[in-house]
């Protein structure tokens, strides 16, 4: 068997066409949507709604900034909006129309952060399966699937607001990862919480990865861990105990997808 896997698609519907090609199955693992493109800052939702200097601004204080200037400049820019909960929600169905468009069947999908969850049912057609706490049988192997991310710490989730990041509270992720039984391959957006595969080298800082995937994996002992969501980590591969932890890549950079076979 073979099967192709990719994160982090951020809104390359090209590479994405052909990320199945050859492929007895594609797994995407999230973050579909090009919300903030931070290289060509004139593409993505922001840069179509507000243009490539602001989001080029945007860009350096996520770099540079701390999150308070950050949040302050990022709600100064949705102020000048008339309905941003209008614009954004048309932009997020124009690229999943196109997105979801370019999948290949057999495809089995879960969430990233930089997504909107309630919306893929709506746009996932036939010979594409929406995963999240859920466990799909291929190839002999059962392969189980946990979307978002993590809250970070003392953050309060927003329950309103015109767009709002797929961000679980610890609590709740646990309670998704417990629900996995039995699995040969685990399929997530973020990593477990190892410190080589959660640290970004070129934002220099560390992602947050999950305990709880830490502990699916030396209990059950999966074939596989694969994931996303870190775009240039300091390491994209560790073995914990018998299981092979990858970062699959940064699709939308690298349009290749990795290739598990058995």
């Amino acid at each position: 068997m073979r099967v192709h896997v990719v994160s982090d698609v951020h809104g390359n519907a090209d590479a994405l066409k052909r990320a199945g090609d050859g492929a007895d199955a594609l797994i995407v693992l999230g973050d579909l949507l090009d919300f903030v493109d931070y290289r060509e800052h004139d593409k993505g939702i922001m840069g179509a709604l507000f243009g490539a200097e602001k989001v080029g601004e945007f860009a350096r204080l996520r770099r540079e900034g701390t999150r308070d200037e950050t949040v302050a400049f990022s709600r100064s820019l949705w102020a000048t909006l008339a309905d941003p909960a209008a614009a954004v929600g048309e932009a997020i169905q124009d690229q999943y129309s196109v997105l979801f468009g370019a999948l290949t069947a057999p495809t089995f999908a879960t969430p990233g952060n930089v997504d909107d969850p309630s919306l893929w049912p709506e746009f996932a057609g036939d010979g594409i399966s929406v995963l999240d706490g859920g466990v799909a049988e291929f190839g002999g192997l059962r392969f189980g699937f946990i979307g978002g991310a993590l809250l970070p710490p003392n953050v309060v989730p927003r329950r309103n607001g015109f767009w709002r990041p797929y961000l679980r509270t610890r609590e709740e992720y646990d309670v998704a990862v417990g629900g996995l039984e039995n699995i040969d391959v685990l399929c997530t957006h973020i990593p477990p919480a190892i410190p080589e595969l959660t640290y970004d080298v070129v934002a220099r800082r560390s992602e947050i990865g999950s305990a709880a995937l830490v502990d699916l994996i030396r209990e059950q002992r999966p074939r596989w861990s694969v994931f996303g969501h870190v775009h240039q980590p300091l390491s994209a591969r560790t073995r914990v105990g018998r299981t092979e932890c990858r970062n699959v890549g940064h699709f939308k950079e690298t349009a290749q997808p990795y290739v598990l076979r058995w």
